[in-house]
Formats: structure tokens, sequence, C-alpha cells
């Protein structure tokens, strides 16, 4: 990554936007920043405890599912408010810059899917929970056709995101973080791609999307502190 910060163009440009934002943007900001590890640790740690979860058929979502899914709900409700606060501190952070705008709205939304997700949850199948048929469910509830929708809705959501991201960083001369949130975004998709023939694709891309932002947004709070001083 290039060393140049990007702190000092955003105050330059937008009149001192990023000395005037709240005190508490930076802990906003970071809510983004500890989500996605969050998330996936705690999938990690839940998939690895409970019998008959496999990693290579079923999907973290699933974890939802069977006595101890509250846990699973729990996180993803966790996950959806910190990825919020972060869209507002990213707000905060941003306001008035390229990308000050959709950033936020785009981080927002991909917040909000997560509280959806927690909702309606995703159906059992591919053996787990227990009892579960031992093949894919051949036809979607509709609390599952609501759970995958909001997913989808959110990793694009994400996805644009990074998209409008790269343009922020492009505008202040970070050619390496633009460079590394549009590639993020392609392989979010190429993961979504390839989950018809292996949910591992779908589990990498969501991830990589998830610790994608916490960089990103780690990298703004940064320059935001730069900028402040």
């Amino acid at each position: 990554m290039t060393s140049h910060t990007i702190g000092a163009p955003v105050a330059a440009g937008t009149a001192g936007a990023a000395a005037t934002a709240r005190p508490e943007a930076r802990t906003l900001l970071a809510g983004a920043v500890v989500a996605g590890p969050l998330f996936l640790g705690a999938g990690l740690i839940q998939g690895l405890a409970r019998d008959g979860f496999d990693f290579t058929r079923n999907a973290l979502s699933q974890l939802s599912l069977g006595g101890p899914g509250w846990i699973q709900v729990a996180s993803f409700l966790l996950t959806g408010m910190l990825l919020i606060a972060g869209a507002v501190g990213m707000r905060r952070v941003l306001r008035g810059g390229p990308g000050g705008v959709w950033a936020p709205r785009l981080t927002a939304v991909f917040g909000a899917s997560f509280l959806l997700s927690a909702v309606f949850t995703a159906d059992p199948g591919a053996g787990f929970p227990a009892g579960a048929p031992d093949a894919r469910a051949a036809s979607m509830s509709w609390h599952g056709t609501l759970h995958m929708l909001s997913g989808m809705v959110g990793y694009l959501a994400l996805c644009a995101a990074f998209l409008v991201l790269a343009c922020h960083f492009a505008a202040h001369g970070v050619r390496g973080w633009a460079v590394a949130s549009r590639l993020v975004a392609a392989a979010v998709l190429v993961g979504f791609a390839g989950s018809a023939a292996t949910v591992l694709a779908f589990t990498a891309g969501a991830g990589l999307g998830l610790l994608g932002l916490a960089a990103v947004t780690t990298r703004l709070a940064g320059a935001y502190a730069s900028a402040s001083r």
C-alpha cells in the first residue's frame, strides 16, 4: 500500500470536515472494524463446537438453527448494530468529501441485512442441524427466502460501498487502497457466483468482504486521527 495519508486531503477538501467531526467518530468507526472479525470468529468457534456442522457443506447462517442457535442469532444482531454504528462514523469522517454520502449509506444497508438475517433464519439442510435431510432442501421456506434475499442485498450493497470507497481513495491519490477496494468487491462477487458449486466459495467471499471492510475502516479511522491532530 502507498504511504500517502488521506486525512490531510480530506480536511483540506471539505473545509475541515474531518476536524469538525464529533469526537466519537473513531469510536463509531471501530464498530465496522470489529464487526467482521467478531462475526467470523464466533462462527468458527460454533462450527467447530457443534455436532454435525461441516464447513464444506453448511453455511454459517445455519448455526442459527437448533438449541444453541440463539448464539448465532445474537451474533447476527450484534454484527448488524456494529456495522450500522460504523456507517454513522464513516458518514462523520467522510462528510463533504468523495464517497461521503453513499459509502455510509451502503454500509448501513449491509448492517441492516445482518439484523434481518437474525430475524429470518436460514433453512436446515445438508445434514444440519441433527435430523435435517442430508441433501440440500428442494425448496425454500418463506423465512429462508427472506434470509437469502437480505444477505444478497446486503453483500451487493457492500460491494457497491467498496467501489465508492475506491473512488474516495483514488481522489486522494491513495492508489493501493483504491485498487484493493475494487479487488475485494470483485472477490466477493466471485465467491457468491461460486456458491452454486460449493458453500466454501460463499463463506470465503462473505468473509473476505467482512475483513476487507474492517481493513478499510481501520484506514479511515487512522486518516481521521491524523487530520484531527
